[in-house]
């Protein structure tokens, strides 16, 4: 046989002399061929890089092992985090992985599940694009396909979604943040609508509230991007005010990070007239300095929870949807940023 023709089943069978259904079994290792047989035909495919054809064995057995994961930012730090925790648990229980990113676009979204329907994944892991206004072509696709959400979700769409209590662990920051003797304390969140900011805010309100704290509005500061660049715009307007905060609650690390930044460049000593917490617990949050207080919410552990989930809904034999909502637990790691050394 050439070598530079494509290895197939039939042109292996051809080779060996043996019939395709034979080679395909021996492949597979099925206990009715011979060991001898199971090594010449696995040697001849390793001898010409044999691959099999993944779509076509789905065809065959309605399934093709393959998982569809959609991100809204695959270049995000948790987001990555939670992908490691996505691809070694899908490995660990035999499944491929096809990674997309949404760019934060609905449209792009939508283009997306599509793409994933017509590689004939078995299901999708879907973390919802910030702007996404209408969830009705993803009512769809679920009717489809298993769908699992996780991160960020909507109660609009009934499916299994693995979250952390995104209430919790901001009101847990923020208190320690009052803990530590602060009264004055500013939120760093987002200008969308999305469910992760809304209900860390909703955790920075009840600490207040809880705490005999009065709301001050321009202690709020709300930006399109949480990135590190936005946090230090949104600390310079806090280091505007006249009456200062002497905490800040940032709703991710990136944008903590960036308001310590900003402190440095003014000057302003940390923790001791600001302190800065963060949320997620990112690799960066320990390279700062002074080291950052955050939350640790456990990326891989959701990756691999919601692999799981979805891959229980893919073998079972329910056809009802399963509306569920899997909550991770998360922690407040205690660094210098509140706390002096």
């Amino acid at each position: 046989m050439s070598k530079n023709k494509p290895a197939t089943l039939k042109l292996l069978a051809q080779e060996l002399g043996l019939s395709i259904s034979t080679v395909s079994r021996a492949l597979a290792n099925h206990p009715d061929i011979s060991d001898k047989t199971k090594e010449k035909v696995n040697q001849l495919a390793k001898d010409f890089d044999y691959a099999p054809n993944i779509f076509a064995r789905g065809l065959r057995s309605h399934k093709s092992h393959i998982l569809g994961v959609i991100v809204p930012n695959i270049s995000h730090l948790f987001t990555s985090t939670i992908l490691k925790g996505v691809l070694d648990e899908a490995e660990d229980l035999g499944y491929k992985v096809i990674v997309s990113d949404s760019k934060y676009s609905e449209a792009k979204q939508t283009e997306m599940l599509h793409t994933m329907q017509q590689f004939g994944v078995d299901g999708i892991l879907l973390s919802l694009a910030r702007k996404t206004v209408s969830v009705d072509n993803i009512l769809k696709f679920s009717k489809r396909l298993p769908l699992v959400l996780f991160d960020k979700v909507s109660d609009k769409v009934p499916c299994t979604q693995v979250v952390i209590n995104e209430e919790e662990a901001a009101f847990n920051a923020v208190d320690h943040l009052i803990q530590t003797g602060k009264r004055k304390i500013a939120i760093i969140k987002e200008t969308e609508n999305s469910f992760n900011s809304e209900m860390r805010f909703a955790g920075y309100l009840r600490a207040l509230r809880e705490n005999n704290i009065d709301l001050d509005e321009k202690m709020v500061i709300s930006t399109e991007d949480i990135s590190i660049e936005n946090g230090k715009r949104s600390a310079h307007l806090l280091l505007s005010l006249k009456n200062r905060p002497d905490g800040i609650f940032a709703i991710t690390d990136g944008a903590a990070i960036g308001a310590i930044k900003a402190l440095h460049k003014f000057k302003v000593k940390i923790p001791e007239e600001i302190a800065v917490v963060g949320f997620s617990n990112s690799m960066h949050s320990t390279i700062i300095h002074p080291a950052l207080t955050t939350v640790n919410q456990p990326g891989q552990k959701i990756g691999r929870t919601a692999v799981k989930y979805l891959i229980d809904e893919i073998n079972s034999t329910d056809m009802n949807t399963t509306t569920r909502t899997v909550e991770i637990k998360t922690n407040l790691i205690v660094r210098e940023s509140t706390l002096k050394a």
